[in-house]
């Protein structure tokens, strides 16, 4: 059993406007743009991340803005839900203030214990807000949302899956413990690593695939300390019989890749090196940042991506 895995580091999906995306992360949900960078495969599309103040692993949502593409179809094989971490009795400000934004699909629920404010992203991406313990972890305050209601980071991710029995044993591979089970969804808990420690698979055996497009997950990335762990964790997926790929350098962390049963593409990357590397904290996400590879291209990448605001 792999024991490197410290519960999710990100959560990557698409979007169809940047400054749509951008909006709704830093004013609506209140949370900080750690980077503005480009996505290393098609440089003429935004890769940008949010988060809490520096970015740390388990808070970090990031979005490729691939401009008018297509919404995705919800349905089995990917994930369904994105939640964040917000302190308990926050709720009712985050109803009223999503609400007073025009933000759909507003629903409150309990599972497992926990209160929950299911909502639309402005893809139709599936998000919720879970009441929970701060764990440690400080909210962003610098984009409106106090520290008495702000987002943690994750809570953890629900999976939609045909049959969720195999992605059921490779997380109890990878050392999450299967917890409880309430009507179609079991819950999987990794002990010992970052808040963002739970993953939920929902078992949805007559639905139909979902088709990616803007509001869908690309990838969901666990965390490992640092690249020693990050070979043991892909050679212990090999060994197993994963189709893994090589280490590939983000710039920000080093990562790895493979296709679950489930049919969602997991990633492993490392807590090292951050969002710092070459941004002041206080001045996180501001400037372009490129690739070094693209650096000498930078006039004409600049030229081609629309203008965020601030």
């Amino acid at each position: 059993m792999i024991t490197d895995i410290k519960g999710l580091h990100h959560v990557t999906s698409m979007a169809a406007d940047a400054n749509e995306n951008n909006a709704f992360f830093t004013k609506t949900l209140g949370l900080r743009r750690v980077k503005k960078t480009v996505n290393f495969d098609a440089p003429e599309v935004y890769h940008l991340y949010y988060g809490d103040e520096i970015g740390t692993p388990g808070s970090v949502m990031t979005y490729f803005p691939f401009g008018r593409m297509p919404r995705g179809t919800r349905g089995v094989g990917e994930v369904g839900v994105t939640e964040f971490a917000v302190p308990k009795g926050s709720l009712g400000f985050w109803k009223d203030h999503l609400s007073g934004k025009g933000v759909t699909g507003l629903a409150e629920e309990t599972a497992f214990g926990e209160n929950r404010l299911s909502f639309d992203g402005p893809d139709g991406d599936g998000f919720a807000l879970v009441e929970s313990d701060p764990q440690g972890r400080t909210p962003w305050t610098g984009n409106g949302v106090s520290e008495e209601a702000g987002v943690f980071g994750f809570r953890g991710a629900r999976f939609r899956l045909q049959d969720a029995a195999a992605t059921g044993e490779l997380l109890t591979y990878m050392g999450y413990q299967k917890a409880e089970t309430e009507g179609d969804v079991t819950r999987y808990i990794v002990e010992g690593g970052n808040a963002a420690d739970t993953i939920d698979l929902e078992q949805a055996p007559t639905a139909g695939a979902a088709n990616q497009g803007a509001g869908s997950v690309h990838h969901i990335a666990f965390a490992v300390e640092d690249r020693a762990a990050q070979l043991r964790v892909r050679e212990a997926l090999m060994q197993t019989g994963y189709q893994v790929t090589p280490v590939i350098d983000r710039d920000y962390f080093w990562a790895i890749y493979f296709r679950t049963p489930g049919g969602v593409l997991f990633e492993i990357a490392t807590n090292e090196p951050g969002f710092d590397r070459d941004e002041d904290t206080a001045h996180l996400g501001e400037a372009l940042k490129l690739p070094t590879r693209y650096e000498p291209h930078r006039a004409k990448i600049e030229a081609n991506l629309p203008e965020i605001a601030a």
